[in-house]
């Protein structure tokens, strides 16, 4: 069976939890932090050097790591990679804004706001320019689904799974998200799809 090694806090951690719920696939949730040190041993190293998680573990023994890339992996066949061309690039075009523009700002001030160990690194400064940064990427989020109701047409795909968790725990970072309707009516139409589940659950859970 599949196994994906992660931490329930985390926004990228759920992105590959949330595909494999609507989608209905099996797979077993291991609980890792890189906030106490777990993805820092040796063993988990010699998984993925970078020390961080999501993990995918296949059923041959591999791994693969970057919440983007195990969604891609999880995702084939699936009816949330856009079979036209045109649309799977687009579908990509927003996974590369999430992880360019709006994780670094929206997860960032989020993880500076509610982790104690972050409070340090959360000068002024900092909380003015992702504050600034993470509504300039909602702005953008809004227009653009002023025209679809998902990131790559009609159709969800991996990119709003890729956007959902952050911009729906945007909140936690100070954000409001009252100003853009277009993005709050799309969370709920996300939170409406068969199978989904909330980024605490589990498969065991």
């Amino acid at each position: 069976m599949l196994r994906i090694y992660g931490m329930l806090d985390s926004g990228n951690c759920y992105k590959p939890r949330l595909l494999m719920a609507l989608t209905g696939s099996p797979f077993e949730h291991v609980e890792f932090s890189t906030r106490d040190g777990s993805t820092r041993t040796d063993t988990f190293l010699g998984r993925n050097p970078i020390g961080q998680c999501p993990l995918l573990e296949l059923e041959d023994g591999r791994f693969l790591a970057e919440s983007g890339a195990i969604l891609n992996y999880l995702g084939e066949g699936t009816d949330f990679v856009p079979a036209d061309p045109y649309d799977r690039a687009r579908m990509l075009q927003w996974m590369f804004f999430e992880q360019n523009q709006h994780e670094p700002a929206i997860a960032v001030r989020r993880a500076l706001t509610v982790y104690p160990e972050r409070k340090a690194a959360a000068t002024p400064e900092r909380m003015k320019t992702t504050l600034e940064r993470g509504n300039s990427a909602l702005e953008v989020m809004d227009r653009a689904l002023g025209g679809s109701a998902f990131f790559a047409g009609e159709r969800p795909s991996l990119a709003d799974i890729a956007l959902y968790p952050y911009t729906r725990d945007a909140a936690e970072g100070g954000f409001d998200l009252g100003p853009f309707r277009e993005v709050t009516a799309w969370l709920t139409r996300v939170e409406a799809l068969p199978g989904f589940k909330p980024k605490e659950w589990t498969p065991a859970g």
